[in-house]
Order: C-alpha cells, then sequence, then structure tokens
C-alpha cells in the first residue's frame, strides 16, 4: 500500500528550516522516538510484503522489535549531546537487532553513529557524511550484499543527502525531505534490481520498513500525527473464525476474535491505535454491516478487547483461545532438561521453533536452547546470553533459519568467547550437524564437521498459500498447501498428502536411504499417522522416522538423506 508523502504548507516549512537548520541530541532523540511509532502504525504493511507466501512476514515485526530496542537504550540516555544519543541508539539497535532486516538496521545505525562520534550537534553537512558512512558500514556487514534490498536503500538515500548539500541544503530538514523522497523511489525500483520481488508482485520488505523510519522523522519534524496507520480492512470471508494465522511475539499469550456490529460509524485509525495499546498481531475485516477484530494480548487481559467492543456496539460472538498450549492439548509440555556441560567442553546453542524439535536437540546434545524460528526470530542479544549462560568459552551456534544467521554472527561478535556459527538454515540441517557432534573435541575440527554434516541433509517443508501468486515457476492459490525442498517453492497441492507425495518425489526420496517427519503443533496425531504411513507404502525399501516437532505454522518438516 502507497505512503503518500508527507508535506506542509509554506509557511509552516520555513518556520521548520529555521529549527532543524542544525541537529542536536535533542532532536535526533525526537526523531527516534517518531521513526519507531511509523513503524510500529505500518508494521503490518511491512509484514505484508512477503516474496513466498508463507506465514512468515515478520519482517515490520523483527525491526519494530529491533527500534524498540534502540529507542529503550535512548530514553535512558541522560547525555544530550548527538553523539551520546547517536551511540546510544547504535547500541539499543546492535543488542536487540532481529532478522536479516534488523542487522542491517543496526549496522546502519552503527555507521551512522561512529560518524557523529564527539560531536554535540550537526549540521546538513555532518548529517549527510554520517548517511554515507551508515550505507558503507552496512554493506560491510554482508559477506555477499544483494541488490534490491534495503542496502540499496541505504545506498539511495545517502546519495540523496550527498546531493543534496551540493545543491546548497542548509537545513537538516532539507535533507531529510530529499532523503525520504529518494527512499520511495529507491523502494519502487526494488523489484527492478530483484527479480524474485517482481515474480513476486511486492518491493523489498526491509527497504520499505527503512523508509517508514525516515518518514516518520519527517513526520515528526512537520508536526503531523504517527498513529493513522495504512490498514487493511480485509472482507469477513478472509478472516474466518477459525482459521487466523499470525506471527506469536513473545507475551501475547491469548487469541481474541470478536465479531460485533458498531453502535455509530466505526473511527478505524482510532480503533486500531486503541487495540495497539492492547496487544499485536491485529486484523480487522468488515462485511454485511458488522466487523471482526483479531488480535493477541497478554496473559490476564484476554477479556479487555471484548469489554471494549461492548462500549462501542453489540458483541455478536467471540473466541479466546491459550496460544501457550499445545493445540487439542489440556496443559503445557513437561519442561525441557538439558545436558550439563563441563568448562573444558564445547558447548552448543541452537535456535529451536518447537518444544519437541527442542528435545531432540537436547538429547544430541544441545546445552543451550533459544526458542524462535520462522515468524519468532530472536535478537542477537537473545543468542548472546545463551553463549554467555554456558560454562565454557568455546561455544557453536546453530541459528536453523536463514533469517537468524546475521543475528548470530552479530551475537558471536558481541561476547568474548570463541564462538563458531554453523550456517545452518533450517531444524532438520541442524539436527544433522548435532550428530558428530563430541563435547570434548577441539572446537574447529568439530564446526568442521558439523558443517559437513549439515549439507548432507535436504530439508521438506509443508505449509498452507496466504496468497496466491506463482513463484520458482509454481503457481499457487491462496489456501493451498505448498511445499518447499531447501527454500525453494516446488509443488502446489489441493490436499496435504497429495503435495507430500508430490515434494518428496522432487527432493528424490526414491534415490534417499532415511527420511524423517517432524510433526507440527497444529497437526492432529491421526492425520499425522495417515501421512507417514503413506510415505512408507509409497517407499517400501525406505526408512521412515516421526518426531513430534512442535513447530507452528508448518504442518511437516521433512529430513530427505
Amino acid at each position: 500500500m502507497a505512503s503518500p508523502l508527507p508535506s506542509v504548507d509554506a509557511p509552516v516549512r520555513l518556520r521548520l528550516l529555521v529549527r532543524y537548520r542544525r541537529l542536536d541530541g535533542q532532536i535526533l532523540r525526537l526523531l527516534t522516538w517518531a521513526s519507531l511509532h511509523w513503524l510500529r502504525t505500518n508494521q503490518q504493511v511491512v509484514n505484508a510484503l512477503n516474496v513466498f507466501p508463507i506465514p512468515d512476514g515478520d519482517t515490520g515485526t523483527n525491526m519494530v522489535l529491533t527500534m524498540q530496542a534502540a529507542w529503550d537504550e535512548v530514553s535512558s540516555t541522560a547525555d544530550s549531546s548527538v553523539s551520546a544519543v547517536a551511540h546510544a541508539l547504535a547500541h539499543g539497535a546492535l543488542m536487540g537487532a532481529r532478522g536479516n532486516s534488523g542487522v542491517i538496521l543496526s549496522q546502519l545505525w552503527r555507521g551512522f553513529a561512529r560518524s557523529l562520534d564527539k560531536k554535540t550537534e550537526i549540521d546538513p553537512a555532518a548529517l549527510a557524511e554520517a548517511l554515507t558512512e551508515a550505507r558503507d558500514t552496512a554493506y560491510r556487514g554482508v559477506v555477499r550484499p544483494v541488490e534490491g534490498t534495503i542496502l540499496t536503500v541505504s545506498s539511495d538515500i545517502a546519495e540523496a543527502a550527498r546531493r543534496a548539500i551540493e545543491s546548497g541544503a542548509t537545513s537538516g530538514l532539507e535533507v531529510l525531505e530529499r532523503v525520504v523522497q529518494a527512499a520511495e523511489e529507491s523502494v519502487a525500483r526494488t523489484p527492478d534490481l530483484l527479480p524474485v520481488l517482481k515474480e513476486a508482485g511486492v518491493v523489498d520488505s526491509g527497504g520499505k520498513g527503512l523508509y517508514f523510519i525516515l518518514e516518520g522523522m519527517l513526520r515528526a519534524a512537520y508536526r503531523l500525527p504517527l498513529d493513522e496507520s495504512l490498514i487493511d480492512i480485509k472482507s469477513l470471508a478472509a478472516l474466518e473464525m477459525a482459521d487466523v494465522s499470525e506471527t506469536i511475539e513473545p507475551g501475547q499469550d491469548w487469541e481474541v476474535i470478536v465479531d460485533f456490529r458498531p453502535h455509530a460509524p466505526l473511527d478505524v485509525p482510532v480503533f486500531h491505535r486503541d487495540l495497539q495499546g492492547m496487544g499485536t498481531s491485529i486484523q480487522i475485516a468488515e462485511g454485511e454491516g458488522r466487523y471482526r477484530m483479531h488480535i493477541h494480548v497478554p496473559d490476564h487481559t484476554e477479556f479487555a478487547p471484548v469489554e471494549y467492543l461492548r462500549r462501542l456496539g453489540t458483541v455478536i460472538e467471540y473466541r479466546v483461545e491459550n496460544l501457550m498450549i499445545q493445540a487439542g492439548g489440556t496443559s503445557p509440555e513437561a519442561p525441557l532438561v538439558l545436558p550439563t556441560l563441563a568448562p573444558d567442553q564445547v558447548g552448543v546453542v541452537a535456535v529451536s521453533p518447537g518444544h519437541g524439535l527442542s528435545r531432540l536437540f537436547a538429547s544430541l546434545g544441545v546445552a543451550a536452547i533459544v526458542e524462535g524460528g520462522q515468524t519468532m526470530n530472536p535478537s542477537a542479544q537473545d543468542i548472546c546470553r545463551a553463549i554467555e549462560g554456558l560454562p565454557t568459552d568455546r561455544v557453536i551456534v546453530l541459528p536453523n533459519n536463514k533469517n537468524i544467521i546475521l543475528a548470530a554472527q552479530q551475537a558471536a561478535e558481541l561476547t568474548g568467547k570463541q564462538v563458531r556459527v554453523i550456517a545452518t538454515t533450517t531444524a532438520p540441517q541442524g539436527l544433522a550437524a548435532m550428530l558428530p557432534y563430541g563435547a570434548s573435541s577441539d572446537l574447529e575440527t568439530m564446526a568442521q564437521e558439523m558443517e559437513r554434516a549439515r549439507l548432507g541433509v535436504r530439508t521438506g517443508e509443508l505449509t498452507t498459500a496466504t496468497r496466491s501468486v506463482e513463484i520458482d515457476g509454481v503457481a499457487v492459490r491462496e489456501g493451498q498447501v505448498i511445499g518447499m525442498i531447501d527454500g525453494k517453492m516446488v509443488v502446489a497441492g489441493d490436499t496435504l498428502e497429495q503435495t507430500l507425495l508430490d515434494l518428496l518425489q522432487a527432493g528424490g526420496a526414491a534415490q534417499a536411504d532415511l527420511v524423517t517427519a517432524y510433526i507440527g503443533k497444529d497437526l492432529p496425531a491421526s492425520i499425522a499417522e495417515q501421512v507417514v504411513a503413506r510415505i512408507r507404502e509409497t517407499y517400501p525399501s525406505l526408512e521412515v522416522e516421526s518426531h513430534s516437532g512442535g513447530q507452528p505454522h508448518y504442518p511437516l518438516l521433512l529430513s530427505i538423506e
């Protein structure tokens, strides 16, 4: 959804040009606060810009959580110099970075702060230099930079700032205006630079998030509202009562869905703002004179949205579901028991998306588990804490998700321990990497053996398409089951069983020795037994194992060896 560039009347702009001629720490503090709030307002817009039609649209969430950590650090800084505020911003973002987009964003702020070192305030030229250093730092932080991403947007805004100085800009506001305009244009060009974006019909989500961050700053300078969300009002049919799947963020323990009929025309921006004060994963649908509201809220507040809606209209029906309990169960899983590690041993930290997978990692010797995965990326600080919590100074990290690798590498740089990150992109890869693990082995030798082991397995993933699209040569309709091999979409079908069989054929199961199925938390046991039996029936010479994985969103993960 496009966002019109903010503007103000000429007389107002002239006064603001004087106010923002130079930027000090207080102004940077205000702009940081504004960028967080405008990004959060448009969080779901960024999340929706997902290349693959799978339930992992988490870029907006990752960038919001990264900026929240940055703001928490800035808000606690007493020093009002622009250098101190910038360094607080960079440090908070560094520790709170989540996902690839969050890590790159933290590197942008790191370069920005480095350029402003020891400065009390800055002029437009210094602002342009800081944006240039931000770009350079971010590019240096990525081994293989890809154009058509947030990196490209950072390059284009740095160039726009440079041109603003060359054309005689005398106010930081002029630079900011040029930068926001350049960011909008750069985001619009990303599909021309990255074919997968054009194929999916979206712009780059990380670049769009950076655009909202900069636009929030400009809106604050213009004194424009930061809570008028670009809200997507779905049709009622698109938000079925029993089929709402969204990101579960930390502290969001209950899913609440309410059908209601308002007494008066609904002021949607105000309504959305009030809901943001209660929880996250907000969705709103409308049809036939009534609305449906979906939200995730913390424990002990599960009935607050219902009571709020009673004040606005007539509640027709509602559902409240505990998200912390396994589907179909009545109590949480038993506590996880991790192996004891000696100081002279090599320790392993693994990121795991499900309780069953965590148990398997623990059984293979993993000494620390960080919860996370698709739609729930842990921060660099989360991984760093796990590393620091082990009694050894030699540690191996298994990210088990392509969007967590950069955060793991950043965590490794934050600790004084010897850390090696094995670039596992899936949980099955991580489990395969653990097979040669020996807690008393040499760190470098063990890392090399685990790297080789992870490459010996192919990963299959089955989930439900969240939208209709054609990508990787596969046409898929919203609601179909889709299958991926090592992150590439290969099949789509109307039933789980048939799509599974097509996926196995595409993954070369006929030539494999072993297939292991990891059952998702929402797949009923009876269906899981049926599909595993069908694998054995179709491939009688193949060894087939199955385990409870407990992962969300993906009914089946497959390891093909």
